[in-house]
């Protein structure tokens, strides 16, 4: 029961927003932060008790079908604390980044709702209670996209919705299947599975979950979703939720298909590609937060390095494995430090273009400080946490050699590896130095920021990025005192032996490091410098725009080649009888129809009756007392005259019609309609064998 409350406690809190944001928004914002607060300590006690031996588990039969089981191991412990104390940082920015926002009561309200089901992720002890909890994050988090409701926004927000809806859909696919082969889907049940044929299964089921660590080739939502997204949600679908997404791949890998020389190499290819072409694009791109977002996504590529090596080499991948764990703890701490210093830049400037934003952090030592730190950090430089951790998966590839002699591979792995980090080093040079260095060509806009003194931040910001920022040295300097610690929490979850204590500074792991940095250089002189970068223009996008694997692939099918099939069933169907074809074309359109006219009228009447910021209300009505009642009656009879009143709907594959003004829009009835139809074909998969018996 203990674990459950810590779960739902942010339910509650987010219950409590509503309540609050109706008419007390001050103790709304409080509330918020303190909500995520007493989660933080909550994570605490867990952690202190799995670092002292202690394990808490729940299992609730029978709820939600199949029953809801959770575990608070040190791993799961580790990384709710992990979850729970990011979402306190973001907090505590939140307050001067929301300040001129509308929708602070729905943004308030999503994000509690969205940490409910991380930490139900983080803290589950089978795959049915992963994926309700994930569907939960997930859906919740896509709010964060569109909160803006800018065209870009709600575009970002349908494709994350359909990445995420169809990956749900896949995945629950495949944990049909598994369970209809092994009677269970508990990780315990799983790790005993291995060596069975449950090869489609596990790929349904990963689909889903590499589709949220961002990985190729679903990464197509990451690199747009975070430059849309508020700052602090940007560190949080970045640093945290990513990291769900890679909790299920560790799951599989490490109790099914350890050992396996197949699933490694497969693991490891994804895992080269998602890296180099993460850096690459990095590289291409000239707005801070989607470079950052980009690295993201490279990032999880050296992540999945780690497992990719662990998984090959079976019991003895102790060394990637914790380079996998520990990356991902690091990524994180990273990208909340790196968003968030981002999040500074956008709520003075709401922009975020580097021709735009240049020369802004000259004068701000403390911004300059953080910032640096986050960027070498990512860049791997010795006495940083980002270089310990790729030290252990680059030691990891080593150890794989020595144990199989595949040289070949090894060696194309590892300038893989080296390039990568030296193309890291590339894009975060070229940020450090286009906001801290350069100044802005326009001298008026540069004497306005440096004017600015310390009021571009206030107190509060600055303890967050303090304390977020400080762990990126403390995990640097001492990576045997505080890494080796923070592994052994892992070992049981990850199915693997202790670790004998690594020489991360010894001089074979600092050539390493050496070398990305001399590559990182180069790039930036000869590329960035020389192509990307010209005097007069400052920054150009070099990326052909007709290179994109959403715009060139995956819309065309869904929005062409789908309906194509459609089409061409409704004929086979016409052969049959035109009945046929009539029914089959009346039960799609009744299905579209309902789920878009149910789904719009309940985000309506949710939107308007309760996320509603009364503050912003108050200083924007003119009128007071007996007349702002009166036209507060006419304003909403007119609002829902206008959405009953027959009209032409907008095309629900492209940009929604921001006239409705709700959180969630057509995108969400057109990833509604994938559901239901994923459901279905679920439904099928489970009803036509108990036909057949």
């Amino acid at each position: 029961m203990l674990i459950l409350s810590f779960v739902l406690l942010p339910v509650f809190g987010a219950a409590g927003v509503i309540a609050l944001g109706k008419n007390h928004w001050k103790i709304r914002n409080e509330f918020f932060r303190v909500m995520t607060f007493v989660s933080l300590a909550f994570s605490a006690f867990f952690l202190v008790n799995a670092y002292n031996g202690t394990d808490f588990t729940a299992d609730f039969e029978g709820a939600v079908g199949l029953g809801l089981h959770f575990r608070a191991d040190g791993f799961r412990s580790m990384y709710a604390f992990l979850a729970s104390f990011m979402w306190a940082m973001t907090a505590l920015m939140s307050e001067r980044y929301f300040r001129n926002y509308h929708n602070r009561t729905r943004y308030y309200f999503f994000n509690l709702m969205t940490l409910s089901g991380t930490l139900g992720v983080f803290m589950s002890d089978d795959l049915y209670t992963t994926f309700v909890f994930f569907e939960i994050m997930s859906i919740c988090s896509y709010a964060w996209v569109a909160h803006d409701e800018t065209e870009g926004a709600m575009r970002a927000a349908a494709t994350y919705l359909g990445v995420a809806v169809l990956g749900g859909m896949v995945t629950l696919m495949g944990m049909f299947m598994m369970y209809d082969k092994i009677g269970s889907v508990s990780f315990e049940a799983i790790h005993e599975a291995k060596g069975m044929n449950l090869h489609l299964a596990s790929a349904l089921i990963l689909f889903g979950f590499i589709a949220k660590a961002g990985a190729v080739p679903v990464q197509i939502w990451l690199p747009k979703a975070h430059p849309v997204a508020p700052a602090p949600a940007s560190a949080l679908l970045s640093g945290m939720l990513t990291k769900t997404g890679l909790f299920g791949v560790l799951v599989i890998a490490m109790n099914l298909y350890s050992g396996s020389y197949v699933f490694g190499c497969i693991t490891l290819a994804l895992a080269l590609v998602t890296m180099l072409l993460g850096a690459v694009l990095g590289v291409f791109s000239t707005n801070l937060k989607r470079t950052l977002a980009c690295s993201s996504m490279s990032q999880i590529g050296y992540i999945l390095t780690g497992v990719g090596a662990s998984v090959l080499l079976g019991e003895h991948g102790s060394l990637p494995a914790a380079g996998a764990v520990m990356h991902m703890v690091n990524h994180s701490v990273l990208k909340l430090v790196l968003f968030m210093s981002a999040g500074v830049v956008y709520m003075n400037l709401h922009k975020l273009e580097l021709n735009d934003i240049r020369g802004f952090g000259r004068k701000k030592p403390f911004l300059n400080v953080v910032f640096l730190l986050g960027a070498l950090g990512l860049m791997g430089i010795p006495g940083t946490s980002g270089y310990a951790s790729k030290t252990l998966i680059h030691e990891g590839l080593v150890e794989w050699v020595v144990h199989t002699g595949n040289m070949f591979v090894f060696r194309f792995s590892e300038w893989v590896f080296l390039f990568a980090a030296g193309l890291t080093t590339a894009y975060m040079l070229k940020l450090y130095v286009a906001i801290f260095i350069q100044k802005n060509p326009d001298e008026k806009r540069q004497a306005d920021f440096d004017n600015m003194g310390g009021k571009y931040l206030d107190a509060r910001g600055r303890i967050a990025l303090t304390l977020s920022a400080v762990w990126i040295v403390v995990l640097g300097v001492l990576p045997n005192g505080v890494f080796m610690k923070a592994y052994t929490l892992s070992e049981h979850f990850l199915n693997q032996h202790a670790l004998h204590e690594i020489h991360f500074f010894s001089w074979v792991n600092l050539k390493g490091g050496l070398i990305t940095l001399v590559i990182g250089t180069l790039v930036y002189l000869f590329v960035v410098r020389t192509w990307m970068y010209k005097k007069e223009e400052g920054y150009l996008n070099r990326w052909p725009s007709w290179l994109d694997l959403e715009d060139g692939i995956y819309r065309p099918v869904l929005v062409k080649f789908v309906p194509f099939v459609l089409s061409s069933v409704c004929g086979v169907m016409n052969g049959l009888g035109e009945w046929a074809a009539k029914a089959f074309m009346n039960v799609i359109t009744f299905i579209s129809r309902v789920m878009d006219e149910f789904t719009d009228h309940i985000v309506v009447i949710f939107k308007e009756c309760a996320l509603v910021d009364r503050d912003h209300d108050a200083q924007e009505n003119p009128h007071s007392g007996y007349l702002k009642h009166v036209r507060s009656f006419f304003d909403g009879a007119h609002k829902w005259r206008k959405r009953l009143t027959p009209h032409v709907r907008p095309d629900p594959r492209e940009v929604t019609n921001l006239e409705y003004g709700s959180s969630v829009t057509n995108a969400v009835s057109f990833g509604l309609i994938l559901a239901a139809i994923g459901i279905v074909f679920a439904f099928i998969y489970v009803l036509v064998p108990m036909i057949a018996k």
